[in-house]
């Protein structure tokens, strides 16, 4: 499989350290994002300060860091906007992991248009009264049998970015959790897994401890 990752942040670049791990031919990376020092505590690894002073793209730093176990890494140190989706033909499975609604909004567009796989990724965090946090971890899939349900069920609208997320928080376990449910998913899309709910759309809430599985195949 060809297989690209859109947003190598938190949770983008989780889904990476799995994948690189699976049986796939190729991962392209599109991100044009300095990986940072904020980008360090949010990532799996351990990057030095060596690491950062480089001033990488998170790409190409990625790509130096999983390079060492496998081949078919390409890093695209790229923002996907209009005039370079055409980037994200001719894959079999592509993971969404931005988080501004008009450009995940182009993407995904682009993706059903093509009758390209995917899952893209979501998370939203707040703080209680009582200064504990709370988040919902989203996963919503597309396949070639159904992406009816993905403009009801992913933000397209630009907003503010998370207050809470940004104020650098150590979260880096829901990026992993978000991560791993996004792969699972692409596993049971591919037949690693048994898939017999073959839901589209999954969210885990930390308050509850709840996971839901809607947006079934009929």
């Amino acid at each position: 499989l060809r297989i690209a990752i859109v947003g190598l942040g938190g949770t983008g670049s989780y889904v990476l350290d799995l994948v690189a791990k699976a049986s796939v031919r190729e991962i392209h990376l599109f991100d044009d994002d300095l990986y940072l020092q904020h980008n360090a505590f949010r990532a799996p690894g351990a990057a030095s300060l060596d690491d950062l002073l480089r001033h990488l793209t998170k790409v190409q730093y990625l790509h130096d860091l999983y390079a060492k176990m496998r081949s078919g890494i390409v890093p695209h140190p790229v923002r996907i906007d209009e005039a370079n989706v055409h980037l994200l033909q001719g894959f079999d499975f592509v993971f969404v992991c931005v988080d501004k609604g008009s450009v995940r909004k182009l993407i995904l567009d682009t993706l059903r248009a093509q009758g390209t796989s995917f899952v893209d990724v979501g998370m939203g965090v707040e703080v209680t009264a009582d200064g504990k946090l709370w988040a919902v971890c989203r996963i919503t899939a597309g396949t070639k049998g159904k992406t009816d349900h993905v403009d009801a069920r992913v933000p397209m609208a630009d907003t503010d970015l998370d207050a809470v997320y940004t104020q650098n928080i150590q979260i880096a376990d829901l990026n992993a959790l978000n991560a791993a449910m996004a792969v699972i998913k692409w596993k049971k899309i591919v037949g690693v897994y048994e898939d017999s709910e073959k839901e589209h759309h999954s969210t885990y809430s930390t308050n509850f401890h709840l996971l839901t599985s809607e947006e079934r195949v009929a």
